[in-house]
């Protein structure tokens, strides 16, 4: 009898374990089928077409919820990627580059692009009305990461001046991405690169003063995108084309609203930020003609960032545009 009971109150709760387990996997099942784990390089007024899909309700639109974490640089957010650990990471395409030139059989492709120029503004501990950049010969610029694209355009910006790193001016690539600020009011070099609104509110904190825009001494060229592992595109192919209709819905309300009223729409993403210095903030990226009015990427702007990655000697050889870049997700 004893024996019996054992064996009814195993198969119970063998039962109960099972039903469980079952209750658990179609719970976990609905509660994530709509849900996208988003990393961006960091949190910047600079991908305010984003944030616009967000607050606006646009992903919602789409059936999509979207989870939102900062990861303070593209190593990171590569990382997250390639662990699975995010399923779409906002960075620069550059880090798609190096991971497709590894050798990686699944790696990411970038299926929309978010911003055409740089998005950093070169900040000095003064105000220097008439600043040139040749201003900055014999100076030390904190410049983010080596073969990082902000680094690579602040390269750009000072060969296009006569300035060359270890000759007659100095980058700094030691200072992690977040960091920059804090390492700059610190005391740590003459000059640094920011993005906005950081920017701004360094200047309304009187310690640092923006001198110049990086993205307009630049250029144009692909600078952010959205991109996801190839078999996660694969498997989930509605979802990256939900995720990119509700973006150009985001890009199209920037394009046709003024700044304030871009601000209103996103001032909850940026806590401890005003109304005032936020429109000053998208003004400035408006200015510069920075965000993006299709996130269709062409082959020419993805053929000129390789120009400069190849100039700074971190790449020999381009890329196939084909191979790393999908735009059929694009309407």
């Amino acid at each position: 009898m004893l024996k019996k009971t054992k064996i009814l109150i195993i198969s119970a709760v063998l039962l109960v374990l099972f039903c469980s387990s079952l209750c658990l996997f179609g719970c976990e099942k609905k509660q994530d089928s709509n849900t996208i784990k988003l990393i961006e390089v960091t949190h910047s007024v600079f991908y305010a077409p984003l944030y616009v899909a967000m607050e606006n309700g646009y992903f919602e639109e789409e059936g999509l919820d979207i989870s939102l974490t900062n990861g303070g640089g593209a190593d990171n957010c590569m990382t997250a990627l390639l662990t699975n650990t995010a399923d779409i990471g906002l960075m620069g395409p550059e880090a798609a580059i190096y991971v497709l030139k590894e050798g990686k059989v699944n790696y990411p492709k970038i299926f929309a692009q978010l911003t055409k120029k740089d998005g950093s503004f070169l900040m000095s501990r003064k105000i220097e009305s008439a600043f040139k950049w040749t201003d900055l010969e014999n100076k030390e610029i904190i410049g983010g990461r080596k073969g990082g694209v902000p680094a690579l355009t602040v390269e750009y910006c000072l060969s296009k001046n006569g300035l060359i790193n270890g000759k007659n001016v100095t980058i700094n690539y030691s200072i992690e991405y977040d960091l920059i600020g804090s390492a700059f009011t610190s005391g740590t070099g003459d000059y640094c690169t920011m993005f906005e609104p950081a920017a701004t509110n360094m200047e309304k904190a009187n310690q640092g003063y923006i001198v110049a825009s990086v993205g307009e001494e630049a250029g144009e060229y692909p600078y952010t995108a959205f991109m996801a592992l190839s078999d996660y595109m694969k498997n989930n192919s509605s979802k990256i084309y939900a995720f990119t209709r509700a973006i150009v819905k985001g890009m199209d309300f920037v394009q046709q609203n003024d700044s304030n009223t871009i601000a209103q729409s996103i001032i909850s993403q940026f806590d401890g930020t005003t109304i005032e210095v936020l429109t000053s903030a998208i003004e400035s990226y408006k200015k510069i003609d920075a965000y993006c009015s299709t996130p269709r990427m062409k082959e020419e702007d993805f053929d000129k960032l390789q120009d400069r990655i190849i100039e700074g000697k971190i790449l020999s050889e381009k890329v196939s545009f084909d191979q790393l870049v999908d735009n059929s997700y694009i309407g």
